[in-house]
């Protein structure tokens, strides 16, 4: 049986009810909203009454400051209902269901949550096609039925033996272009055509999956391609740029270097330079690349000890881009994750963004993209939800506001993190070895979910990539970080 409560904050405490009316009046310029209410669904399966009822103050509601209900009653208004994707994570339920089960001691229930929107006023099918746009980013999210649930349980078709692409070697340019849109895969046309020669020298057509790995590592997210892209013709617009590019030249000579010229070389030749100069003798190089490691003392009681210092920084933009709230709380969460595996404990960050003016009316928001307001605003929570619960402190939050970045946000965070260097043992895999996999269930973003950073977006992006933008589970990324404390984990 499915249980489902509503539950919805008292009068004088509605903040999140006031501040979407105020928003939707003044920002999307429907004045004939009158009021709106919103009201938090939640619906639950393996569990039994009398624990049920005990949850509806207990997990569901906090008695001094909620309203719950069993069915509602909203009078006379326009009501539609918002829920996840499937497969996107969804931590309020989550955290719901972990709850219900300290209570319980039983298995964790099935639990799914909605937001409820109850509209007030002269209302036209227009302005209520205006609201639901407005909240409902297909990325993330999508309109829920109201009707009551017959079971939560999700059924999906177990995987037959791997699919094997036939007749891929023999495809021409146009059956090349026509796989590629297919698949919705990063790669462009050079690439599947260089995949083919490989399979055809094979003498065999490729599986579905080699496809799908060659496509993710090949991807901007895994290797970086437009960095790598070679730069044969470069002109300045003013002294100092040029300069600096005579200066990076001069140090290519330094180097001897014959390598191609791109912006990976451009970013990366001072740390070369540095090192030939006998400039970077703590820099702690190993087969790892995790984040940039540099070797330290560090005074604890009064004794010197070795440590290991780890720096890295990530970019979100396109994410963040389409889905603001998961792109920038993932822009902190994923570069947590690189000193982690590194086996250290991430102990400050920054976040700088940049925007186009989020006082831009509504009107005036690019075709097919976020307005620049809900970009600003939803990625803040984002960023802020994520590094709140995983408990590290930012030390410099900056937003750049610039018609530049109109067309594109950048997102960007970075970390600091530290470990005793007794705990790091690095070892190469070797066959026979165990891996074993801890962390939290991989959602949309699954096999693929890296690719998206890569592909070229048009006005439909935000209907189609919804399963390009990883989703982070902040408290079980905090407890991984607490499990590699331990000397003898790590």
């Amino acid at each position: 049986m499915v249980y489902r409560v509503f539950v919805e904050k008292k009068l004088g405490l509605d903040n999140e009810s006031q501040l979407l009316k105020n928003e939707i009046r003044d920002f999307l310029h429907i004045k004939a909203l009158d009021d709106l209410r919103i009201i938090k669904r939640y619906d639950v399966e393996n569990i039994d009454s009398k624990t049920f009822e005990a949850c509806k103050k207990l997990v569901f509601s906090q008695p001094q400051l909620d309203n719950v209900y069993d069915k509602l009653d909203l009078g006379e208004c326009q009501i539609f209902a918002v829920e996840f994707q499937p497969g996107q994570f969804d931590q309020r339920a989550h955290s719901c269901a972990q709850c219900i089960q300290v209570i319980s001691k039983k298995e964790a229930p099935l639990v799914r949550t909605a937001d409820v929107y109850a509209l007030y006023g002269n209302l036209t099918a227009s302005d209520v096609a205006t609201i639901k746009k407005y909240l409902i980013n297909p990325v993330e999210c999508r309109e829920a039925t109201m009707s009551e649930y017959s079971t939560l349980q999700s059924s999906y078709d177990n995987p037959q033996a791997v699919m094997t692409l036939t007749g891929f070697n023999k495809l021409d340019k146009d059956g090349l272009q026509n796989f590629v849109a297919e698949y919705g895969l990063a790669m462009d046309i050079d690439d599947i055509k260089l995949c083919q020669d490989y399979f055809r020298k094979e003498d065999r057509d490729p599986t579905i999956t080699e496809i799908r790995m060659i496509d993710t590592y090949w991807s901007d997210h895994c290797r970086h391609t437009t960095f790598l892209t070679t730069i044969d013709s470069v002109k300045f617009e003013n002294e100092l740029m040029e300069k600096t590019y005579q200066d990076y030249l001069a140090t290519r000579e330094f180097l001897q270097r014959n390598k191609a010229i791109n912006l990976m070389d451009l970013a990366t030749i001072v740390a070369k330079a540095l090192k030939k100069q006998g400039k970077l003798d703590k820099l702690d190089e190993s087969a790892e690349i995790n984040a940039c490691t540099v070797n330290i003392k560090v005074n604890v009681d009064g004794n010197d000890e070795d440590w290991l210092l780890l720096f890295k920084n990530e970019t979100h933009n396109h994410p963040t881009e389409i889905e603001p709230f998961g792109g920038a709380a993932t822009c902190v969460g994923g570069a947590i994750r690189d000193p982690l595996s590194g086996r250290a404990y991430v102990y400050a960050a920054m976040r700088i963004s940049g925007a186009g003016n989020p006082l831009v009316d509504f009107d005036k928001t690019l075709e097919g993209k976020l307005p620049q307001r809900k970009l600003v605003t939803t990625a803040a929570d984002g960023y802020s939800s994520y590094g709140n619960q995983i408990g590290v402190a930012a030390g410099l939050v900056n937003e750049i506001y610039h018609d530049g970045y109109v067309a594109k946000r950048m997102e960007l965070g970075a970390v600091v993190g530290a470990v005793p260097k007794e705990n790091v043992v690095r070892e190469c895999p070797a066959e026979g070895d165990v891996i074993i996999l801890i962390g939290g269930r991989t959602g949309r973003d699954g096999c693929g979910g890296a690719t998206g950073s890569s592909k070229s977006h048009t006005l439909d992006s935000l209907e189609t990539c919804g399963a390009e933008v990883q989703k982070g589970n902040a408290p079980e990324e905090r407890k991984l970080q607490r499990l590699f404390r331990n000397k003898n984990v790590s």
